[in-house]
């Protein structure tokens, strides 16, 4: 097998078609109009104009201007529109897909990542009212400590880096021993 099949083959097993569902799904629940049959999710996104439209709900005049004609590179503009304004929005860096995996089909799982990072995203908006996306992301759970508690604490030696009560180096073999043969 080589390597270029190789990489197509383990990429394509990334993909969830249970989370591309919802992703569809949350898509269609937000604009409130659903991808045409018999197009896959894929296709339907590929030019950037329904991702547009999604930002654009959600944050209105998020992309100003989203291409409807022209060549590949007006397309592939909606797409780093889109791009540009989930990162405004909220979405982490590390999660948005490159315009690639989703023009030439690279990496459909990563642009249905980046879709759920933008619904997790949604969750930091008092103003949204959902629908939602996934789970909702922790807070933080920030803790006070008194200088007393501080320094009772240095005192302790914590359980995880173990005892070394009986510790001996009995029994421990690794492999066979040497045996040394005189006279033979």
């Amino acid at each position: 097998m080589s390597l270029e099949r190789a990489v197509k083959a383990k990429i394509a097993g990334k993909r969830n078609p249970q989370m591309d569902k919802e992703a569809q799904e949350w898509i269609e629940a937000i604009l409130g109009e659903k991808f045409p049959g018999g197009v896959l999710y894929e296709d339907h996104m590929k030019d950037g104009q329904v991702l547009c439209k999604l930002i654009n709900t959600l944050t209105p005049n998020a992309v100003p201007k989203v291409n409807n004609s022209g060549g590949q590179f007006k397309m592939m503009e909606n797409i780093n529109n889109f791009q540009k304004a989930i990162k405004d929005f909220g979405v982490p860096d590390l999660d948005v897909f490159q315009t690639v995996d989703l023009w030439e089909k690279k990496d459909i799982a990563q642009v249905t990542n980046t879709i759920f990072a933008l619904g997790r995203a949604c969750y930091k908006h008092p103003e949204f009212k959902g629908p939602y996306l996934g789970p909702k992301p922790a807070d933080e759970c920030k803790r006070d400590f008194t200088e007393e508690q501080l320094k009772a604490g240095q005192t302790v030696i914590g359980l995880q880096a173990g005892t070394n009560k009986g510790a001996t180096q009995s029994g421990q073999n690794l492999g066979a021993g040497r045996k040394i043969l005189l006279g033979k």
